[in-house]
Formats: structure tokens, C-alpha cells, sequence
């Protein structure tokens, strides 16, 4: 999250472009790899739908359950995401929705065996998240009683999933432009964002959101909230300038990389900063348990996050690192939203009318 390494440039320079007689096909078992993925991603999705079955009359357990699950697969596509970029994967199908003119699946694509299964592996992972997401809806909508705060959170979630997958085809017709790239990224942490309000929302009754913390709390998450994003988007932009850009021919920023570096290093200090200051005011001022556990968990995150960013920087950028990384970004970004959204509350309206009530009555008594 803090730092990237100096010798970018020197990093790219040594990319090279695949060679003929490196596509090879992996096979296992006289089966191609991507039969094999396929195989793999028809289970997935078929295991989704057997345990959709039982959310058919959902319970709150149940549906707290799937919006957990939206949470992991939005936030795991986005670290098999840099997967694809740090393998030089991201053309191994250049196209979209087909992987090759030709083909729906990775036959004769002109890259390696290996980068063609690992971005046809990250485009069938698409399909579980969908489903999850689908599962998700009609288990809201099955609930009782229905509410429609819940259900316009869960709606959102397949259109920006089916929109993810539009973002990754323009980002492989633009040849992996980082702009795209970047996009598709922080679609990824908008739809984080929204999952993580259906998880906590689903736990409250419904109602009108009304601050449940202190003011200074509630300010400093919300602040949070606006410099966590433009920290992700400023590690996007060192990214587009960086080594990694999923394909040796991909473009690249031409931007002064320790440059933006340090502005992405800055708002890094800036979030951990936040995150000292949400924990010491939830802690001191009394604030609810959620509140201390969320802004504890971000002020671990956020400082684990700084260490591997600096490492990153020492080691110049390890592929290994770079994926954990982002792995960091997302739950970053999760702990982020989990601090926002414990800060305030729904409130039903007969118990805002009976606090008016109560206030009034104190009123008239003095």
C-alpha cells in the first residue's frame, strides 16, 4: 500500500515477449488444463445452486451467510485479478467473450499454455461470482418480511458483477490499457463496498440510518472512507506505470513512478493515521463494541498492509508479494467499510417516534 520500488523501469525492461516454441499445452490427465477449469467452475456453480436450495425460505443465518459470500468472491476476483497481471496472463485470450476469433476456450491463442489458463481460469471465476450474487437477490426476496433497503442493496450486486465482466472486455480490446485495468479494479471495491453494507444492514431491522457513535468517530470513519478510495486509486496509478501490466506488450503510463509512489506512500500514512485515531476515540469514548473491534481489526490491517508495501519496495516488487499486496488492499478497503457502517445504525420509525416522544416529554418537564 506505501511504497513500490524505484527500478520500475528496469523491471519492464526485462519482460520479454514469449517465444514460438513456448506454447505448449498443458494437459493433465489427456485433458486440457481449461477442460479442467471448466469442469471445475460448472461444480462450483452447481454446489451453488444445490445449497441455493435451502435459501429457498431463507433464515437470517442463511442470508448473512451469502452476503459473506459476496464479500470474499468480489474481493477474491480482484487478487486473481493481479494474479493474471503479475503471470503476464492478461492476453492469454485476446479477446472478448470469446477467448480467441475462433474459439470460446483456449485453443491456439499465441501465448503460453500456462497465461492462457490462468486468464481463462480468472474469467470462469466470473461465473461463481454471478451466481453467488443471483443467490443472494432471491434469497432476499424470498425473506419475510421483505424489505426494499435490502433488496435495492442486493440488486445492485449482479448488475455490477455483469458490469465487471463489460470492464473486462474493454480492457482486453484496449490491450490491457491501465485505465481499464485500474476500472476494473476499483469496480471491484465499489461492489466491496455494497456487499459489506448488505452484511451489516441484514443484522439491523429496517429503518432510517441514524449515527450511533460519537460525532469525531463518525467524521473520522467517513473521512476514511474518501482516503481509503483515493489510496486505491493512486495505487492504481502506480500500477499503470509499474512492471506489471498483465502482457509484455501492454501499455503503460508514462509517469514519474517514485513520484506517484510517494503521493500513494502518503495517503497510505494518512489512512493509518485515521485508524490510530478511530481506535483510540472508540476505545476512550465508549463507543460499541462493533465500533472498538472494526477500528482495532482496520489499525492491525492498515499496519500489516505498510509493512508489506515497504518489503515490496526493498525486494522490487515479487510477484509473490505484489498478490498479497492487493490481497491487502481489499481487506484494507473491507475494514474500511466495516468501520463506516459500524458508526451508524438503522432505526425503525416507531423507535425514532418514541425517542421524539421521550425528548419531548424531557422538554416539558423542565
Amino acid at each position: 500500500m506505501f511504497a513500490s520500488p524505484a527500478s520500475a523501469t528496469t523491471a519492464i525492461n526485462t519482460i520479454t515477449p514469449l517465444a514460438a516454441d513456448e506454447f505448449e499445452e498443458i494437459v493433465l490427465l489427456g485433458v486440457p488444463l481449461w477442460g479442467w477449469q471448466i469442469a471445475l467452475a460448472a461444480l462450483g456453480v452447481l454446489a451453488l445452486v444445490l445449497l441455493a436450495r435451502s435459501i429457498w425460505n431463507p433464515t437470517q443465518k442463511s442470508l448473512r451467510a451469502w452476503a459473506l459470500g459476496n464479500i470474499a468472491v468480489n474481493a477474491g476476483i480482484a487478487v486473481t485479478g493481479a494474479t493474471v497481471r503479475v503471470t503476464s496472463s492478461g492476453l492469454g485470450c485476446s479477446e472478448w467473450p470469446k477467448c480467441t476469433p475462433d474459439s470460446f476456450v483456449p485453443i491456439d491463442t499465441g501465448h503460453a499454455a500456462l497465461n492462457a489458463a490462468i486468464e481463462f481460469g480468472n474469467r470462469t471465476l466470473t461465473f461463481l461470482v454471478l451466481a453467488v450474487a443471483v443467490i443472494t437477490l432471491v434469497a432476499v426476496l424470498r425473506s419475510t418480511p421483505r424489505r426494499r433497503d435490502l433488496f435495492r442493496l442486493a440488486v445492485i450486486i449482479p448488475f455490477g458483477v455483469l458490469g465487471q465482466g463489460v470492464v473486462g472486455g474493454i480492457t482486453v480490446w484496449t490491450d490491457l490499457h491501465p485505465a481499464s485495468v485500474a476500472t476494473h479494479f476499483l469496480l471491484s471495491m465499489v461492489m466491496v463496498f455494497i456487499t459489506v453494507a448488505l452484511y451489516v444492514r441484514l443484522q439491523e431491522p429496517e429503518g432510517k440510518p441514524q449515527v450511533c457513535v460519537g460525532p469525531m468517530l463518525h467524521a473520522v470513519s467517513v473521512g476514511l472512507v474518501v482516503v481509503g478510495f483515493l489510496l486505491l486509486i493512486a495505487g492504481t496509478v502506480v500500477t499503470g506505470t509499474g512492471p506489471h501490466g498483465g502482457d509484455a506488450a501492454a501499455p503503460r503510463w508514462d509517469l514519474d513512478l517514485p513520484a506517484i509512489t510517494r503521493v500513494h506512500s502518503a495517503l497510505g500514512w494518512l489512512v493509518l493515521l485515521g485508524s490510530v485515531a478511530a481506535t483510540a476515540i472508540a476505545f476512550r469514548g465508549g463507543a460499541s463494541r462493533i465500533a472498538r473491534t472494526s477500528s482495532a481489526a482496520l489499525l492491525v490491517i492498515v499496519a500489516l498492509q505498510g509493512v508489506l508495501g515497504y518489503t515490496q519496495y526493498a525486494l522490487e516488487l515479487p510477484e509473490a508479494l505484489v498478490v498479497l499486496h492487493v490481497l491487502g488492499s481489499a481487506l484494507t478497503w473491507i475494514a474500511i467499510s466495516r468501520l463506516y457502517f459500524a458508526t451508524t445504525r438503522l432505526v425503525p420509525p416507531e423507535a425514532e417516534l418514541s425517542a421524539a416522544a421521550d425528548r419531548a416529554g424531557e422538554r416539558s418537564s423542565v
